[in-house]
């Protein structure tokens, strides 16, 4: 959920000018140096940096016009973040320089537009100049975010600059990283790095905070069905095991009888046990890897009222499972442990066992 949101729009991190969060300005933006994106770009955990220029603006064709949000883009490295290209319904992917623009599927059928259309742009640029263009629609993006499906408009990045007369100016610089878990990491390192009361820096978390309450809810539902599962499983591992030495109590008391010592006997029989819950673990881990792979590789394809909401959030309607080890790790991991305390059972149980009694049984 977080990689497939953050591709789309924030990136992992944001590097603004001071203040900008607050007050969102086309006079409030930082300069693109050289020296800020090595800075940026040194850092190990640092994928892709994509500079923007993005702006508010009146969009019309016609009698129709609404406003929009302006996104002047570097085409090659959105692309390379967002795989813009591969949103495009209609139309062609336009190149850096061009005089042409993108929009969202929505707002191209609220103002009845489409491909070689024109649409002109109106708004104020950097110091109160004028910001005008007239561009042509080179293509029509299906955003998978209804809120902006219905107002962006993507522009070339210089396109854009020239238009706000902001020459060489950026209002945000997305990071995107190769791992988000060390997210808290890579902003101490930046604010670090980059000079104090210039820049700041702003993770996803706090660009995206709708987001974040969507993962805390889902990760409290996913725990709720982990917790029964585990119940479910606790208990078949444990029926197992008090049938089996229900089962074999005359066997137990036969071994007692002719002079196998209890302690001995309790220890020969929870190794069976832990010997048949391991193989039963082998078993549904190699069993899970295919599975797990395959639609690793090929998501479910969510449809219908969820994936509407999904698509809300900004998060394409797709369910991968997740290919890390980790997960593999930690339920062979709680299922072992669920083996070991159901062992507990057969072993007080032969402590326990009269030998005539149970020959008898």
């Amino acid at each position: 959920m977080i990689d497939n949101a953050v591709k789309l729009y924030s990136g992992h991190i944001q590097i603004h000018a001071d203040g900008y969060w607050e007050n969102k300005s086309i006079n409030n933006t930082l300069v693109s140096k050289d020296e800020l994106m090595n800075t940026l770009k040194k850092n190990k955990n640092v994928k892709q940096v994509v500079p923007r220029l993005e702006s508010f603006a009146l969009g019309s064709s016609g009698p129709k016009t609404k406003g929009v949000l302006v996104m002047g883009i570097a085409p090659e490295k959105q692309d390379q973040m967002s795989k813009l290209s591969d949103k495009i319904i209609e139309g062609e992917y336009f190149q850096r320089g061009d005089n042409a623009v993108l929009l969202g599927s929505t707002l191209s059928e609220y103002l009845d537009v489409g491909v070689n259309d024109t649409i002109v742009l109106l708004s104020q640029g950097f110091h109160g100049a004028t910001a005008a263009g007239k561009y042509r629609i080179s293509g029509i993006v299906d955003i998978p975010k209804p809120d902006l499906d219905n107002k962006l408009v993507y522009l070339p990045l210089s396109t854009a600059q020239q238009m706000y007369m902001a020459y060489n100016r950026l209002t945000t610089i997305a990071v995107n990283l190769h791992d988000h878990k060390d997210l808290g990491k890579t902003i101490e390192q930046f604010e670090k790095e980059l000079p104090e009361k210039k820049y700041e820096v702003k993770s996803w978390e706090e660009i995206m905070p709708e987001l974040v309450q969507q993962i805390e809810s889902d990760n409290a539902s996913g725990w709720i069905m982990l917790v029964i599962l585990y119940i479910i499983i606790a208990f078949g591992v444990f029926g197992t095991v008090m049938m089996m030495v229900v089962e074999r109590r005359r066997e137990f008391g036969v071994m007692i009888a002719v002079g196998m010592h209890k302690f001995k006997l309790a220890i020969i029989l929870a190794l069976e046990m832990f010997f048949i819950g391991i193989l039963g673990l082998l078993t549904g881990v190699v069993g899970s890897i295919p599975v797990i792979l395959n639609y690793h590789l090929n998501p479910i394809q969510l449809t219908g009222e969820i994936a509407k909401t999904m698509e809300d959030f900004g998060i394409e309607p797709v369910m991968p499972l997740a290919w890390q080890a980790d997960y593999f790790i930690n339920q062979f991991v709680i299922v072992a442990i669920i083996v070991l305390i159901a062992v507990i059972y057969p072993v007080f149980s032969i402590t326990r066992i009269k030998a005539v009694k149970a020959m008898r049984a």
